[in-house]
């Protein structure tokens, strides 16, 4: 245990420190309240008052921590040529005092990289690091770590007691920072929601948090690496360090599913980021609500790339030609456009540069022109004194239904869904499109009829991606929204935009259009929103076309990439790195790195698991694990009219055994309903998380399918029948195939604490 006197020492500290954090919260409230009541009396008090109340908020928003430690660590300096060394405090945000002297520095702040990279061979200049537990404001422990100088003392304390324990860590050589601060994080219960780690970021880790933004940084890492963690760490690090930059052009965190959102959603708002647009790859695609499932085969070929060349091809077989001549009605006379006319306009539309719906416009332009010199040439008279008649002429033709009828014919305006769903609901439209790129099985398996309406159609999450490849192609359905224009509105008379900052000048404009009155309209649904940094978690699932909505949305080739090829698991996952970087196409040379340490996942998970990895994915090496749960995986095969009782009785076990922590109850998909209603037949408390009124992942009890269960963890896992798991996409029912055992793997995988399998049919190879 740490000395009273130490825990005294920094009690003290916290306590003074609190108090500056409150006189800066007062500051930030002060400067708020009177910028709410300042007099305006023009447009550069409007952009100051903007000014001031936007950091003000800001900085509150920083500055509310709300129950989270304000500190987790202190590191000590070597003492130099005057005896004395530097003392820093480590944690979420930076406090000074009233005279501006710093008491904590901020985790991303280059001085604290010491605390996170110190170690025995490499000290970085420390004689002490230490980590503090912080509980309700009040310390409840402190963990000392001491460093050799460069004679190799030790400058302990007589009266030093080491506080690390080894307790549940596995003998290795590894070295970890604040071994007993790790531990002790690591075993707290689940709580449902992710949480930081940056008290516990080991050397490994911050060296990635702390990577350079430009260019792809690849991380592929194991069950229990902290993967998701270093990428949420990261973004936060990018944005303390490249503020003025990242804010401006946003930062994207993209996750599997919905249900890895909600478990992810606090973590960032924790470490005092707020600003960052948390989605899914099919919450990209706007105005597209993802109500239905494909077939495992028909989301395999809909991800597949050769998918945007036969969008691009059904899209050329909406650009046609007339076959026959259309009368269109001028006044009183009647001109012919004439299907020669079509094929030549068409010809030429289809070499202009430009999407669909652009060029549209430059065909009906050029039909309506022409039909206005024939209109001209044969029934106005040459002395006519009209101004400007063949444009007029042409303006008119263009507004006749007969015209508006056949240039939707020749060239139609066109909406993303609009293509897809015509495309997938015509036999022969599919056939032309896929002539030469996919079988008649292929073209068969992506029929499906057509619905009565685009509302009323049921999209899946590969018709999303689709979708968006298809908006690239056809563009924008409606004209550039109107800008306003604040010189003319006279709310900006007399002001300078060029004397203010590039964000003082944003603020005066915004001020403009609020008190301008001008029609406004949102973005089309073509339009696309870029960010300057996107980081990826479970990459590995991403199929080749939700690769390109991804490329799509990067603005400057930043990304973090984070996953492991042992846990994809969707049909059209990409099969490998490579594979993944080829579609994404960097600008630059990627940067791969491997965590390696399993610090989540205990020794006796891993290796049960380990089998199921080799046969899944033969050529990567499982991490190393740096801790023991203590208790080996249970295994329970019974009849099959003794399952339910098993299944309820283990589950139970289970619940009690780890309380008050978090159980999973993994299942193939198929099979979640039934597991539920199976667990509350026995009195057990079981939810669907994915079901809006369920307490979520924070309720005690959760059934999961295994194919969604990636990047969630829980004290305890039931695993059930996990040779249905493995045989996941086999064509028989009855052998295992790579993807299943991927998925089983991810399924065993979960746990913190303790692994159990029930089940009444035979096990896979790999568990026996």
């Amino acid at each position: 245990m740490a000395h009273e006197r130490e825990i005294a020492e920094e009690q003290e500290f916290l306590d003074l420190a609190l108090g500056a954090l409150d006189h800066m919260r007062q500051g930030a409230r002060s400067l708020r309240d009177s910028a709410a009541v300042a007099n305006m009396r023009g447009a550069g008090d409007l952009v100051e008052r903007d000014v001031v109340m936007g950091t003000a908020l800001h900085r509150l928003d920083q500055l509310a921590i709300g129950d989270q430690s304000l500190f987790f660590g202190r590191i000590d300096y070597q003492a130099n040529g005057n005896g004395q060394g530097d003392t820093y405090h480590v944690g979420r945000l930076a406090v000074s005092d009233e005279a501006l002297n710093p008491l904590v520095i901020d985790w991303r702040a280059p001085v604290a990289e010491a605390f996170y990279r110190a170690t025995g061979v490499e000290s970085l200049g420390l004689s002490r690091r230490r980590h503090v537990a912080i509980r309700a404001n009040e310390v409840s422990g402190v963990e000392d770590e001491y460093f050799a100088d460069a004679n190799g003392e030790l400058d302990l304390p007589d009266d030093a007691v080491r506080s690390a324990t080894e307790e549940g860590l596995i003998e290795g050589g590894l070295a970890l920072g604040g071994p007993g601060a790790l531990l002790a994080a690591l075993g707290r219960a689940r709580t449902g929601r992710m949480g930081d780690i940056i008290a516990t970021i080991q050397g490994e880790q911050d060296q990635i948090i702390r990577s350079p933004l430009a260019g792809v940084l690849l991380v592929q890492g194991g069950p229990g690496t902290g993967k998701t963690a270093v990428a949420l760490h990261r973004a936060a690090y990018l944005l303390f360090t490249h503020r003025a930059t990242l804010e401006r052009q946003g930062v994207l965190v993209v996750g599997p599913n919905p249900l890895f959102l909600n478990y992810i959603e606090n973590v960032l708002p924790s470490l005092g980021e707020s600003g960052v647009t948390l989605s899914t790859i099919a919450g990209l695609v706007t105005n597209v609500v993802v109500n239905a499932v494909d077939s495992e085969e028909v989301d395999q070929l809909k991800g597949d790339l050769r998918m945007a060349k036969v969008l691009a091809r059904a899209l050329r077989t909406r650009e046609r030609p007339l076959r026959h001549d259309v009368e269109i009605p001028v006044g009183r006379a009647i001109v012919l456009l004439r299907a020669s006319y079509t094929r030549e306009a068409v010809h030429r539309a289809r070499r202009r540069p430009g999407n669909h719906n652009q060029r549209r416009s430059a065909v009906g332009r050029e039909l309506a022109t022409r039909l206005a010199h024939e209109y001209r040439e044969r029934f106005v008279h040459e002395d006519s004194e009209e101004v400007n008649a063949v444009g007029e002429l042409a303006e008119l033709i263009r507004t006749t239904p007969q015209f508006k009828e056949a240039l939707q014919r020749i060239w139609p305006r066109l909406s993303g869904q609009e293509l897809l769903h015509d495309l997938l609901g015509a036999p022969a439209l599919l056939k032309a499109a896929g002539k030469d790129l996919l079988s008649d099985e292929e073209i068969a398996a992506l029929y499906r009829a057509r619905f009565t309406s685009l509302e009323a159609i049921a999209w899946t999450k590969a018709d999303a991606a689709l979708i968006d490849e298809a908006r690239v192609l056809v563009g924008p359905r409606r004209r550039p929204r109107p800008v306003p224009k604040p010189e003319e509105s006279g709310v900006l008379t007399g002001v300078d935009l060029d004397a203010y900052a590039g964000n003082h000048r944003a603020a005066a404009l915004r001020e403009a259009q609020r008190l301008l009155v001008v029609q406004s309209q949102e973005l089309d649904e073509a339009e696309f929103v870029t960010y300057g940094h996107i980081a990826v978690d479970e990459a590995q699932d991403l199929s080749s076309m939700e690769l390109r909505v991804l490329k799509r949305r990067d603005l400057t080739g930043s990304m973090t990439i984070v996953g492991d090829m042992a846990q994809a698991t969707t049909a059209s996952s990409a099969s490998s790195w490579e594979a993944l970087l080829g579609v994404l196409a960097p600008r630059r040379s990627p940067q791969r790195v491997d965590l390696t340490v399993s610090y989540r996942t205990p020794e006796e998970v891993l290796n049960f698991a380990a089998a199921t990895l080799v046969a899944a994915a033969p050529d990567l090496v499982p991490p190393r694990p740096v801790r023991r749960a203590g208790t080996q995986p249970i295994v329970k095969l019974v009849r099959p009219d003794e399952f339910l009782t098993a299944l309820v009785e283990l589950t139970r076990s289970e619940i009690d055994a780890v309380a008050p922590g978090r159980v999973a109850v993994i299942v193939a998909g198929v099979r979640v309903d039934e597991i539920v209603a199976t667990l509350r037949a026995g009195g057990l408390e079981a939810v669907d998380p994915r079901d809006q009124d369920s307490k979520g992942l924070s309720a005690d009890l959760v059934v999961l399918s295994a194919e969604g269960a990636n990047g969630l963890e829980f004290d305890a896992v039931v695993v059930v029948e996990p040779g249905q798991i493995a045989n996941r996409g086999a064509r028989d029912g009855a052998s295992t195939t790579a993807r299943g055992l991927r998925t089983l793997y991810v399924a065993l995988t979960r746990p913190t604490r303790r692994l159990a399998i029930v089940a009444c049919h035979e096990l896979p190879l790999t568990l026996r």
